[in-house]
């Protein structure tokens, strides 16, 4: 009973806790907080999180700190994600509530017992009541609506921006899943080295993405070769200049992040039980994450595969709102659940 008093009263929440970015699901009003994974820190102490701290990644003081607390899809600093992940709640709240919520949270699928504990405790001490953590590759599923409860096979590819999860699911659970520590941070990477070695000048993190975004892309389309001006420092003078870049070469720049990726795929495919993989052809594979996005990438998975490839039609908030609809449903979520 008490219990049922407890729930009437709390607000549940689903957090997609990501390495780019921590998106909120509260039950009832949808997706409330959608902000970068970025802390920033003064002397030990946290002076701002997600949007307020991206603002300064690159652009800090000595004396302070703008750093992200998740590397690679699991949790780098745990004082830090903790306080993260408070922040969150509490701004999702607006208020110090004394009912604590029931939380569950998307992990990658090669989360750790270890990196469990981690996100658990982190959660824990945030003033969680319950915490239920699902692999993202499930939720992602979930969240595009893939009949995940039937005896068929779905195969759903969760590209973030640490990791990408590839999984085939059936009757509610994980057949098979594979995960590569690749995702949008490295594609970021490649673009500043590229830059660096081609133009010889230097860019920001930020700078990169926003280059991926504008002009990257997995597969020439058309005949298009889009261009971008784009400002750093020069490597040999120190001087800020301005270069061209085209589409071309930041394409090749990405193109072994983005094979990994495929080489992940193709191996799930082969460990994909038979019956399964036949299901996998007559529906194909559905994309999900922020990497989804990357321009021609599903193409170049139907050249690559021969098979329907189909981007989710929210790519970024398929987790979240996979995780939020279990949390309406109790029975699932116990059955999904890690």
């Amino acid at each position: 009973m008490f219990h049922k008093i407890l729930g009437y009263f709390s607000s549940d929440l689903a957090i997609d806790l990501g390495t780019a970015n921590t998106l909120v699901f509260v039950k009832g009003k949808g997706i409330v907080c959608d902000e970068p994974s970025v802390v920033a820190i003064q002397k030990d102490k946290v002076i701002a999180v997600g949007l307020e701290a991206q603002k300064m990644l690159g652009k800090t003081p000595a004396n302070i700190i703008a750093m992200r607390p998740l590397k690679d899809g699991v949790i780098a600093d745990f004082d830090k994600t903790g306080e993260m992940l408070k922040y969150f709640i509490r701004k999702v709240h607006n208020r110090k509530s004394f009912i604590s919520p029931r939380i569950a949270i998307g992990v990658p699928s090669g989360i750790t017992q270890v990196e469990q504990r981690a996100v658990k405790d982190a959660a824990q001490a945030s003033g969680a009541r319950e915490i239920y953590l699902i692999e993202e590759p499930m939720a992602a599923a979930i969240g595009v609506g893939l009949p995940i409860g039937e005896p068929c096979g779905n195969m759903i590819v969760d590209i973030g921006g640490g990791t990408t999860d590839v999984a085939v699911i059936s009757l509610h659970g994980v057949v098979y899943s594979k995960a590569v520590r690749m995702g949008g941070d490295k594609m970021d990477e490649a673009v500043v080295n590229h830059i660096k070695n081609k133009g010889r000048i230097l860019i920001g993190e930020r700078t990169a993405e926003h280059i991926k975004k504008q002009i990257g892309s997995a597969f020439k389309i058309d005949d298009q070769n889009r261009t971008m001006e784009v400002k750093g420092r020069d490597l040999v003078s120190g001087i800020p200049k301005t270069v061209t870049i085209y589409e071309d070469e930041i394409r090749e720049s990405l193109s072994e992040n983005v094979t990994v990726i495929i080489n992940a795929i193709k191996v799930a495919l082969e460990n994909t039980p038979p019956e399964l993989a036949s299901d996998i052809v007559d529906r194909g594979i559905v994309l999900a994450g922020g990497g989804a996005l990357l321009r021609g990438l599903d193409e170049l998975l139907k050249h690559e595969t021969g098979l329907t490839v189909i981007v989710a039609e929210d790519p970024l908030t398929a987790v979240v709102k996979g995780v939020g609809k279990v949390l309406d449903d109790l029975d699932i979520l116990r059955r999904v659940a890690i």
